[in-house]
């Protein structure tokens, strides 16, 4: 794929997990034949600022997909819950109303650990897997549009 351009962006907040969400994107971008050069990587505050970003992203750059990183640890408050479903229906609407896929890999959790396990723990690496849907939704992209 090396006509594609594809943007990362990871959240600022719970760096520790994010960097690690980032890293599996890249890893996956990379071992699909993507280039440093054809990768924006930006990093916005926190997961509520995603979906803007996405949108700017994709609007100025013309990127062909985008991976969208974050995680959101429960707290005390239903501040969790605002913010996991708003950046979530965010990011839903930038990929609907631009027609550019964009990779959802937010993870949600109830704390450090479970976290951890998403970040290439036990379970697996939200990252790579954002970033293998991203991709696998702009190769059928490209598929129907050839098949016209």
């Amino acid at each position: 794929m090396k006509d594609v351009r594809i943007g990362v962006i990871g959240s600022e907040f719970n760096r520790l997990i994010v960097d690690a969400l980032v890293q599996g994107a890249l890893e996956t971008l990379k071992a699909q034949g993507i280039e440093d050069h054809q990768i924006e990587v930006a990093k916005v505050p926190g997961a509520f600022e995603l979906p803007l970003a996405a949108k700017k992203m994709i609007q100025t750059l013309h990127l062909d997909a985008v991976i969208c990183v974050g995680c959101v640890i429960r707290g005390e408050t239903s501040h969790y819950d605002l913010v996991c479903n708003e950046a979530a229906r965010g990011i839903q609407a930038v990929s609907l109303e631009t027609g550019i896929p964009i990779g959802f890999g937010l993870v949600t959790a109830d704390n450090l650990d479970q976290a951890l396990d998403r970040a290439g723990g036990k379970v697996s690496n939200k990252g790579q897997e954002a970033a293998f849907a991203a991709l696998h939704m702009l190769q059928l992209f490209r598929k129907w549009k050839t098949e016209r």
